[in-house]
């Protein structure tokens, strides 16, 4: 299980097949496709690289404990357990994505729960 954390170290989000990704009390969130996350509705939300979710801007919005380049990583705090994962809604056809922006050394604004 790949476990993702947010810009104060808090858990955020996990993924266990390497495309759904749920947030940490088991809503399904978005899924990845290639290194694109999208909204179960087909929105495009953001980037999926080196162990990073970004935004569509590129600024980051949540890490995985060995992602590489970014911003500074917060000290990671104590986790609970992930709640149990729900039903994904039916993947409507994804929209198109904007061009990639170049990595960020930057956190988002953004939560990923306000963008679901």
């Amino acid at each position: 299980m790949i476990e993702f954390f947010d810009r104060a170290g808090s858990e955020a989000a996990f993924c266990q097949d390497g495309r759904s990704l749920y947030l940490w009390n088991g809503k399904a969130a978005a899924f990845i496709l290639d290194d694109k996350v999208y909204a179960y509705d087909g929105r495009f939300i953001g980037w999926a690289d080196r162990g990073w979710i970004s935004d569509e801007d590129g600024a980051c919005l949540l890490f995985e404990h060995d992602a590489v380049g970014g911003p500074q990583k917060p000290q990671r705090r104590a986790k609970t357990t992930p709640g149990p994962r729900g039903a994904r809604p039916s993947r409507a056809e994804p929209h198109d994505a904007p061009p990639r922006p170049s990595a960020s050394l930057v956190w988002s604004d953004r939560v990923l729960s306000d963008l679901i």
